[in-house]
């Protein structure tokens, strides 16, 4: 069954081809043209160029280069570190950051604090070597992971602390106090 025209399931699930290099012409690039706008609106001649363009991305947008491997460019590299994905809220006293952290032992977890922010390291270590053919489904990150993150007011890091139940990691850092205005008396000297 291997039919050079037969589009393989990304293909199918994306609509997007498979093409080569000397497939794609200058013909085909797509380049910018400047739409004015008139009262909110666009021109009727500046709406029929724009739609001819966006007919020419249509026809070009499905023909995307992969490499044999099946991963299109060099953005997937396994040496990067992941990210984490975190949920940041808070409440009346304190910025509570939770995070899914299952895999990972709280020992192989490294969390920096300080007033205005928060960095989370980490490594999720794989079980068990699997060969690559033998994935139906590869979706989980494993490998080193980190995510900082800016605080949206200062926290007093020193009283922060850090949790880990089922797999999900929560740390609390209370808010520091807004400075009030303070009255002092000055003393004459001698």
């Amino acid at each position: 069954m291997s039919d050079k025209n037969a589009k393989s399931f990304f293909e199918r699930l994306t609509g997007t081809i498979k093409v080569s290099d000397e497939e794609i012409t200058e013909d085909e690039t797509v380049k910018p043209k400047r739409v004015d706008f008139k009262d909110g609106a666009a021109s009727s001649a500046a709406k029929d160029e724009t739609s001819q363009d966006q007919e020419q991305a249509e026809a070009v947008s499905p023909k995307i280069t992969a490499t044999e491997s099946g991963k299109s460019g060099s953005w997937l590299n396994e040496a990067q570190e992941g990210q984490l994905t975190i949920d940041v809220y808070q409440t009346e006293n304190e910025i509570v950051i939770k995070s899914t952290v299952a895999g990972v032992k709280p020992e192989d977890l490294d969390i920096a604090i300080t007033n205005d922010m928060v960095t989370i390291r980490g490594k999720r270590e794989k079980d068990e070597e699997v060969a690559q053919q033998n994935f139906y489904y590869q979706e989980c990150y494993w490998g080193a992971f980190s995510r900082s993150v800016i605080l949206p007011l200062d926290v007093a890091a020193e009283k922060s602390e850090a949790t880990m139940k089922n797999g999900i990691l929560t740390i609390r850092l209370p808010k520091i106090e807004k400075e009030q205005t303070k009255k002092i008396k000055v003393k004459p000297l001698a």
